[in-house]
């Protein structure tokens, strides 16, 4: 028996998902091109919103943040989860799985704040129109990003740090990543009040941001419902629509994963539930984002025209 912080030189084994080896060929072929997706499609949303004068509004400034969370993100699983899927080491060591799991949750608690300050945004642009340059005001977007880090990674501290203090017994890790309720599996002794800090921790990030996103929302959907010009109503649900999908992507994921009972937590269905977080939503974010966004289709096209003005 060793505490999570005892420099083992076996380290952890992810057995991801050699449980069915001849669905590891078919994962790391849609993995690969997924990951490549992802990353073209974030890379190029914070291009396109540096490049264009147009795009240099609050709402895509908080959008370059995702996408560049989203990066970070998938890039903090998916190399090793590719190495794992063709079998040439299924180990992880002690000091990489700490890494890992500071990283994953940092960056996950991250975007849930972040998710928050973007429902705030369009709760100012829907509801505050004529104030709303004034409200979101450059050193305000500024603050609200950066307390979004802060906060997650802050999380991220705590929770990490909570889990460092736990015995473990074993080293195999039935996941592809170092991730809390599978480590917690291996829990060895009686931690029930190490485990009800930890779950108050992830009550609030979870709960509370998305609590919040929704009273924006009932806020927005009565400004819309007592507009009277109907393209502004279409332009408030389409960018509003498009968050939304996200949020319920995002949170539902989450809560189902880090809220239900320890003992009903499913190894196997986890493993397919994180890759639907860890892999598909960071790359739908971009295409959810952009395929109904008129300014972000006009860039586009302006730069792949050689700079003709699409409008």
């Amino acid at each position: 028996m060793g505490r999570f912080n005892t420099s083992l030189a076996g380290g952890f084994i992810l057995v991801g998902f050699s449980d069915w080896p001849r669905l590891e060929l078919i994962l790391s072929i849609f993995i690969s091109i997924f990951y490549t997706l992802t990353l073209l499609g974030n890379t190029t949303i914070i291009v396109l919103s540096q490049l264009d004068p147009r795009l240099h509004t609050p709402m895509y400034f908080f959008l370059c943040h995702l996408s560049f969370l989203d990066l970070c993100y998938t890039t903090s699983i998916v190399p090793q989860l590719l190495i794992n899927l063709h079998g040439h080491n299924r180990t992880i060591s002690y000091g990489g799985c700490v890494a890992q799991l500071f990283l994953f949750l940092g960056l996950a608690s991250t975007e849930s704040v972040l998710l928050v300050v973007m429902a705030f945004d369009r709760y100012a642009a829907v509801c505050r129109p004529l104030h709303y340059t004034t409200i979101m005001h450059p050193v305000l977007c500024l603050s609200l990003a950066i307390a979004s880090w802060v906060g997650g990674f802050m999380n991220s501290v705590i929770q990490t740090g909570l889990m460092m203090t736990m015995p473990l017994c074993g080293r195999q890790l039935n996941h592809f990543f170092c991730e809390m309720p599978v480590l917690l599996k291996l829990a060895c002794e009686d931690t029930g009040g190490t485990e009800a800090k930890m779950f108050v921790a992830r009550v609030v990030i979870l709960i509370f941001p998305v609590t919040l996103i929704l009273g924006s929302y009932v806020h927005i959907g009565r400004a819309v419902l007592k507009s009277k010009s109907l393209a502004g109503c279409r332009k408030a649900l389409g960018t509003c629509g498009s968050h939304l999908v996200v949020v319920s992507l995002f949170y539902g994921a989450g809560i189902y994963t880090y809220l239900q009972p320890q003992g009903s937590y499913s190894e196997s269905k986890g493993k397919f539930v994180a890759l639907f977080y860890t892999i598909i939503t960071p790359m739908l974010n971009p295409l959810i984002y952009t395929l109904r966004n008129k300014d972000v289709k006009g860039v586009l096209k302006k730069i792949l025209g050689g700079g003709r003005d699409s409008e």
